[in-house]
């Protein structure tokens, strides 16, 4: 046995590039009529059509998306949810984060290269938008898929919880000081596949490779198959070692790969259950726990066969999803050097409206984009005061990072990181209380994800290493939850960030909503630890990603809190 030479390498490297192609869409963002459980309602579409479509390519490829804001009342955003961005933190499409929001009538590009493949997904990351329907999958195949041969054909299925009242009324109805028990919307019902047929076709002697992806903003799905196991082999977008399972639950912004075999015995359709997990605990039965809305599609073998029979679940037990190994079979890293707790609670701001908080704070978007104000400080972008109320985390380039994060509430809660995958050391049952501060007894080979669920009364142990700098957020993806507040900002690697440009196309859109890009969070670019004009107080109007031009409304429009 040898070790391939330089020289080997950089032929390897060289081929793949040749291979590597470029994958363009041209997007209209556009209001669209759908009904897709039944009731009607305006959504936001893609090229006048929802649902919105795929986007797929191959590792290697750059992907282009010129998209063009065509709403007319709200400005937008695209977010590339699991896709790490190495070296392009500016495309990661969070606006007041990484880049300003997208006017109406204007359009910006997105481009960068698919390094890593899995399931993905993408949606808006604007002010509550993506539950309005500016959502779609995104899948990067793999050319040295370890599993290749063992399946024969792939299918997409995509579940969400659905409302009928549009993004902007729910939040308001939420964001008030009557909202003593902060209570998110509940959803009216149940999408499989966006309300678009979900049978799948079931053939005797083929495997079939399911990409489940969770786009809702609020519910978590259980999945279950009659007469048939799931060999699970990804979870959000990172292989692991082949897990069978027979029920599985997918929260919020989660991605399962899973294998189903249709076997010599098979000889007749069988139906799939997907539940919506709309309880505050699962686990916890004393809470009333309840299933009212779900979904019943078929692996069908013959059309004309039965397609009557449901699947019946007693009771959900999905499989423990802290206890998959990665695919390597990669130790712990570390020792960590850089920690950060978050102790997750409910809480109110100082005119007593409803918001959620890290270590007692909540996450108030500023007037510049975070990632503007580390490119534009210099040396001082290492200083987290400059950012204002965003939960600035910084963290040196090369350092392991430890995230821990204490759910004092009683609910589970889905946690996700921009920019990484991070190793689940430790997710414990509802109830088991905050973080013993131990570091051992850790999960051997730890599973890698970018959205954990982290259970009721409990905690989480995460861990990444910061080698791709940026400007990344780390939230709840309850999307509710994201709007009052429950979100962190990783500075990761500032002194790589220093003097970082952007396209004229992205500044352009800041322009022309009078949004400063440079300077601190207030747009001092004088005195950069000067916070006169930092917005240290959630406006008490909630307008969402609703486009009122003039400078005197850019406050509203860059933060979560409009």
């Amino acid at each position: 046995m040898h070790s391939p030479s330089a020289a080997s390498l950089a032929f390897l490297s060289l081929a793949a590039l040749v291979k590597a192609g470029t994958v363009t869409y041209n997007w209209d963002i556009t209001w669209v009529w759908a009904a897709p459980d039944g009731f009607g309602r305006p959504v936001i579409g893609v090229n006048g059509q929802w649902p919105c479509p795929k986007i797929e390519a191959t590792v290697g490829d750059t992907i282009i998306l010129n998209l063009n804001n065509k709403l007319g009342n709200q400005t937008t955003g695209i977010h590339f949810h699991g896709i790490n961005q190495i070296s392009t933190p500016d495309m990661d499409g969070p606006s007041g984060v990484t880049q300003c929001p997208v006017p109406p009538g204007s359009s910006v590009r997105y481009q960068w290269v698919a390094d890593t493949p899995g399931s993905y997904w993408y949606h808006s990351h604007n002010m509550g938008q993506y539950p309005d329907g500016l959502r779609g999958p995104l899948i990067v195949h793999d050319t040295n898929d370890p599993y290749s041969g063992q399946y024969d054909e792939e299918v997409i299925l995509s579940v969400s919880d659905w409302y009928h009242t549009e993004s902007l009324d729910l939040v308001r109805n939420m964001l008030t000081p009557s909202n003593v028990q902060f209570r998110p919307p509940f959803p009216d019902s149940i999408l499989v596949n966006e309300g678009q047929p979900a049978n799948i076709n079931f053939t005797k002697g083929k495997t079939y490779r399911i990409r489940l992806i969770n786009f809702s903003a609020f519910a978590s799905a259980m999945i279950h198959i009659d007469s048939h196991d799931m060999n699970v082999i990804m979870n959000d977008a990172a292989y692991i070692q082949k897990e069978k399972t027979y029920m599985l639950r997918v929260t919020a912004a989660q991605r399962y790969d899973f294998l189903v075999e249709c076997i010599d015995r098979d000889n007749r359709n069988f139906p799939y259950l997907i539940g919506l997990d709309t309880n505050r605990d699962f686990t916890n039965a004393s809470l009333g726990v309840t299933w009212p809305q779900n979904y019943t599609g078929y692996f069908v073998m013959d059309a004309t066969k039965d397609m009557t029979k449901v699947d019946v679940v007693q009771e959900w037990k999905p499989a423990d999803d802290s206890h998959f190994k990665n695919y390597n079979g990669d130790g712990v890293w570390g020792p960590y050097n850089h920690l950060i707790q978050l102790d997750f609670e409910f809480c109110k701001d100082v005119n007593g409206y409803p918001r959620a908080c890290f270590n007692n704070v909540t996450y108030i978007g500023q007037k510049v984009p975070t990632l503007y104000t580390a490119a534009t400080t210099g040396n001082n972008n290492t200083d987290p005061t400059i950012y204002g109320q965003v939960n600035p985390f910084v963290v040196k380039y090369g350092d392991i990072v430890q995230i821990v994060v204490n759910n004092l509430d009683a609910a589970g809660h889905p946690f996700h990181l921009h920019g990484h995958h991070f190793q689940v050391l430790d997710r414990p049952k509802s109830g088991t209380g905050k973080w013993p501060k131990r570091d051992t007894n850790y999960a051997s080979s730890p599973n890698l994800r970018d959205t954990v669920a982290v259970d009721a009364k409990s905690y989480a142990v995460l861990r990444f290493k910061a080698d791709n700098p940026g400007v990344f957020l780390f939230h709840c993806h309850i999307e509710w939850h994201v709007e009052m507040g429950l979100t962190a900002t990783i500075i990761e690697a500032p002194d790589k960030l220093a003097g970082m440009s952007f396209p004229t196309d992205h500044i352009n859109n800041c322009q022309l909503q009078n949004i400063p890009y440079q300077g601190n969070a207030a747009g001092n670019t004088q005195n950069y630890t000067d916070q006169t004009g930092f917005i240290t107080v959630p406006p008490t109007t909630y307008n969402g990603a609703t486009y009122i031009p003039g400078s005197s409304k850019r406050s509203r429009i860059l933060g979560p809190f409009a």
